[in-house]
């Protein structure tokens, strides 16, 4: 009786439901693209995650539409000549919940680009994806909407391939959407996308190829997705000077904080020359010459030199005092401090040998990029100082070059990290790089450069660290290398 009763209650226990995956409608604007159409939805219906291909036809003449009904395409006809018409339409036909946007015209697709596409909305943690390839970004992308998106929409900026046609969403997103009907659609879906306050995701699929198009054709669509950028800025309120001084000034902090931004440069280069500021290619110390045009020269002795500060709290103290201080200032202070003899000739001679020339100072970003264009070199490393409203807030960033896990040992902070970020990324050996400076602050950098020159050396450890000394001109530099 007790087996029975056992087997009874088994009996009426409801069996396991699985639930089917969800569906993914992809959908194809399509212009002319006979010689792709097909194979592209062959790929699209071989997931087993799509339900069906839609391929959106925008008044082909090639055979497009007939070529991709017979590959498995449900093939529906624009209601409007143009990319955004097409994929709101196809977007309103789909019968499933996940829309997954192609282009018609790309080339060698990874097989699991769909599944690395949808992953965000299927997992739960986006609600909109853009994908990210590998290819060589297009003009328009480049000189166009990049620029617009820093000056614009900053937040959006760090995306890939903004243009990019390849994005996925769910349907009841995409209906709160505005599709431009022209080039800007893609752009415009991003930003409106954000304004909605969706999740948005970048996905990389490898890489891919789109056909080229000819100049003519760029600068329409170019003009196209300036207009959708700069309408989507009006309607947020950015076209205001004062947000654009904003967003140039977060623009300057992360570009000179961004070691990256320095690579792209350096790795054109076999020989680096990595030269400080104050004391070196200028005369004098630009805090000092700061604080005395703005009457803080007190308040800095009272911090300059103090060893007893560990040197990021020094910097953190130091910027402080400048707090207020106008940005134009820091411009007029670092154009006026008097070069030392031969510093335009070392660099410029330099760069005639090879050498890709850097800045490298602890001094302020906005001083040493102005002494860098003074003396022609490439590029600076420095500390940034913050600034809102044309003012400075006396905040700063020590420059991320300063810093690395296996570098300097007696400093956590130290030119000589700048040195390693180098050799570690482009694998320069340290005879492959010059270093030359003045002071305390350059001894680890000069001691382990197999190439060093102290120039007017402010002690005898500074002196001792380098390989040459020279207290005449910058020019003698050249001797040596």
């Amino acid at each position: 009786m007790k087996q029975s009763t056992r087997t009874s209650r088994r009996s009426k226990k409801k069996p396991a439901t699985r639930h089917p995956p969800k569906r993914i409608s992809v959908v194809i604007p399509v212009l002319n693209e006979s010689k792709t159409i097909g194979e592209i939805v062959a790929y699209a219906l071989r997931n087993p995650l799509v339900g069906e291909v839609i391929v959106v036809d925008d008044g082909s003449h090639d055979g497009t539409p007939e070529l991709a009904a017979r590959a498995g395409a449900r093939v529906i006809t624009s209601s409007l000549m143009g990319k955004g018409a097409s994929m709101e339409d196809g977007m309103l036909a789909a019968t499933h919940d996940l829309i997954l946007y192609l282009d018609g015209d790309l080339h060698g697709l990874n097989e699991d680009l769909i599944d690395h596409m949808t992953a965000p909305l299927l997992l739960g943690y986006g609600d909109f994806v853009k994908a990210r390839f590998a290819r060589t970004a297009g003009r328009v992308t480049v000189l166009t909407a990049r620029p617009l998106l820093r000056t614009y929409f900053p937040e959006l900026a760090h995306f890939n391939q903004p243009l990019g046609g390849i994005m996925a969403a769910h349907r009841d997103l995409l209906k709160k959407l505005r599709f431009e009907n022209d080039y800007g659609a893609d752009i415009g879906l991003l930003i409106d996308a954000a304004a909605a306050k969706a999740r948005i995701a970048e996905v990389d699929i490898g890489r891919l190829e789109h056909d080229s198009q000819s100049l003519d054709a760029l600068g329409e669509m170019a003009t196209q997705v300036a207009r959708t950028i700069v309408e989507r800025a009006a309607e947020w309120g950015r076209l205001q000077a004062t947000f654009v001084k904003e967003t140039r000034e977060r623009d300057r902090v992360r570009r000179a904080a961004d070691l990256n931004h320095v690579v792209k440069l350096v790795q054109r280069a076999d020989k680096l020359a990595l030269v400080d500021m104050d004391g070196t290619l200028v005369a004098g110390r630009f805090a000092v010459a700061l604080a005395t045009q703005t009457g803080r020269g007190d308040q800095l002795a009272a911090l300059l030199d103090r060893h007893d500060i560990a040197p990021a709290d020094r910097a953190k103290r130091i910027a402080a005092i400048f707090k207020g201080v106008p940005k134009q200032t820091f411009i007029d202070v670092a154009r006026s401090m008097p070069l030392n003899p031969g510093a335009i000739e070392m660099v410029v001679g330099l760069r005639q040998r090879g050498y890709m020339v850097g800045v490298c100072t602890d001094s302020y970003h906005i001083a040493g990029s102005i002494v860098q264009r003074r003396v022609f070199a490439d590029f600076c490393i420095a500390n940034v100082m913050r600034f809102r409203g044309d003012h400075s807030v006396g905040r700063v960033t020590l420059a991320p070059a300063t810093r690395h896990r296996r570098g300097c040992t007696e400093h956590p902070v130290c030119k000589l990290n700048v040195l390693h970020h180098f050799t570690d990324r482009f694998g320069l050996k340290p005879a492959q790089v010059l270093a030359v400076g003045d002071s305390e602050n350059d001894i680890c950098l000069l001691r382990t450069a197999a190439m060093s020159v102290a120039f007017q050396p402010k002690s005898p450890a500074v002196a001792a660290a380098a390989k040459h000394v020279v207290n005449d001109t910058l020019a003698r530099v050249l001797h040596f290398v």
